[in-house]
């Protein structure tokens, strides 16, 4: 009998799926194991949702005692696709257990990040099964009202939401006390305590306390008072949808895909230089190889991958690392981040010079200026930036953006600067070249990317993207 291999921690268990691709490597699983609608399908009726065993977690759920539900997250080890990686069942028994009488719990699809697009997608085609997994949470939580919060120029996605709530408060409990936000078109919508504040009627501003310690609602913050302070739950909405599916099917069938410390699968986000942009469900462990290339079929023909940015969440990949897994672990310990999933992949035909400006002037545009050092600071890497990609930059504009990276998270409330940090600097060590060159202006790189925000998704064709290449000293399209 040969001996028996053991499977590594960041070695993925067998995943199929085919939900919106084409031409691309044909993979397929039981529908009940994922959350995306198998073969590019959508749910737009609640019949379709039924048919597929939808409501059956959230009768699971109120039939069980609520500790026994969030042991069950323990066990199937969910963790935030939202981007910070944190453990769902931690998040819920905390606020579950805090013995103030009042909490909330929030959806958020707020999503903003560039090169993402994986939350509008699953809001088009699945909204049933985020809305169960937020009922779910308002029940196992205790919360008084659940929010389900999106940007109101989503309006496909909107539509759908509507749709699904208005069926549900017809024929079920699930819907009942969710309220749908529609709120700006700004970046920290979708941060969790500006998200808050959005909620609650204000402006997309940080708060200084995390949700769990000051909620929604709830009076300026004393210390003294906790009963006062409404604790509240925010989930991503991806988080949300495995949530409804790991009630329903049990910790045992989730922990089957994925790795033993990032059990499951996880919505990526693949565009830029790729032969087919995509959303696509995939199991944590997949190697940022395999998504880009058998899975989107990689840089066009002729062209080599240069560098491969996961949003703004965390350092840029370079080839070198392609063979990294896709788990929180495994992408930390190559000095990177997973985040919410989304890959923006660039080809050696790239600026990389250019890009740490596109990266550095997002950043400070979406600043919310609360922060002196965040505000200031990502505006004087951006001027620095711009200054050496026109040509009359000097080494010292290079060491001032050194020096300026090293202070810009100082004191901020949100993640926002220590991703210009993070970004940014990666892109500095990892190309000096592309810089150097333009110190010597003789950069014959292209310098018309994009830092892609997208707006819309055809599966099979590919994204639509806001606004057109920005270039030094131009307005955005």
């Amino acid at each position: 009998m040969p001996a028996r291999r053991h499977r590594r921690d960041d070695e993925p268990r067998q995943f199929r799926n085919t939900a919106g691709t084409r031409r691309r490597r044909s993979v397929s699983m039981e529908p009940s194991a994922q959350i995306l609608p198998e073969d590019g399908a959508t749910i737009d009726s609640l019949d379709a949702y039924r048919a597929r065993g939808g409501g059956e977690a959230f009768e699971r759920a109120r039939a069980s005692a609520p500790e026994a539900v969030i042991e069950e997250l323990r066990r199937a080890g969910l963790r935030g696709r939202g981007g910070a990686g944190f453990e769902t069942a931690v998040k819920w028994s905390t606020v579950r257990g805090d013995p103030a009488p009042i909490k909330f719990v929030c959806a958020n699809g707020a999503e903003g990040e560039p090169g993402t697009f994986k939350d509008r997608h699953l809001l088009r085609t699945n909204p049933y099964q985020v809305i169960e997994g937020l009922a779910i949470a308002r029940h196992v939580i205790g919360a008084e009202r659940a929010y389900l919060c999106v940007k109101r120029r989503f309006e496909p996605e909107i539509a759908a939401v509507r749709r699904a709530l208005e069926e549900l408060a017809r024929f079920s409990e699930m819907a009942a006390a969710i309220e749908l936000v529609l709120g700006p078109d700004e970046y920290l919508y979708g941060e969790e305590k500006a998200l808050l504040t959005v909620v609650e009627g204000g402006p997309a501003l940080p708060r200084v306390l995390p949700p769990y310690i000051h909620g929604l609602f709830a009076p300026p913050y004393d210390g003294r008072q906790p009963e006062r302070h409404h604790p509240t739950v925010v989930n991503n909405i991806e988080t949300l949808a495995h949530v409804t599916r790991i009630v329903g099917n049990g910790a045992e069938q989730f922990r089957r895909f994925g790795t033993a410390n990032t059990p499951g699968t996880m919505l990526f986000t693949v565009s830029g230089d790729v032969q087919h942009s995509l959303v696509t469900e995939r199991p944590l462990g997949t190697t940022l190889r395999e998504l880009i290339f058998e899975v989107a079929g990689g840089p066009p023909p002729g062209r080599e991958l240069k560098a491969v940015m996961p949003g703004l969440a965390g350092a840029v990949m370079t080839a070198d690392r392609l063979d990294t897994p896709l788990s929180f672990e495994a992408m930390h310990q190559a000095g990177s981040a997973l985040g919410s999933g989304g890959f923006v992949v660039y080809d050696d035909h790239a600026c990389m010079a250019h890009v740490a400006w596109l990266c550095s002037r997002f950043l400070h545009a979406e600043s919310c200026g609360q922060c002196p050092p965040c505000k200031l600071g990502s505006e004087r890497i951006t001027e620095r930036l711009e200054r050496l990609l026109n040509g009359s930059g000097h080494r010292r504009d290079l060491d001032d953006i050194t020096a300026t990276l090293a202070w810009v998270p100082n004191g901020a409330r949100c993640g926002l600067a220590t991703s210009e940090a993070l970004v940014v600097g990666s892109l500095l060590r990892a190309f000096p070249g592309d810089f150097d060159a333009h110190l010597r202006g003789s950069c014959h790189l292209r310098h018309n990317d994009i830092l892609p925000k997208i707006t819309d998704y055809v599966p099979g064709h590919g994204f639509i993207y806001a606004g057109t290449p920005h270039r030094p000293g131009s307005t955005d399209g």
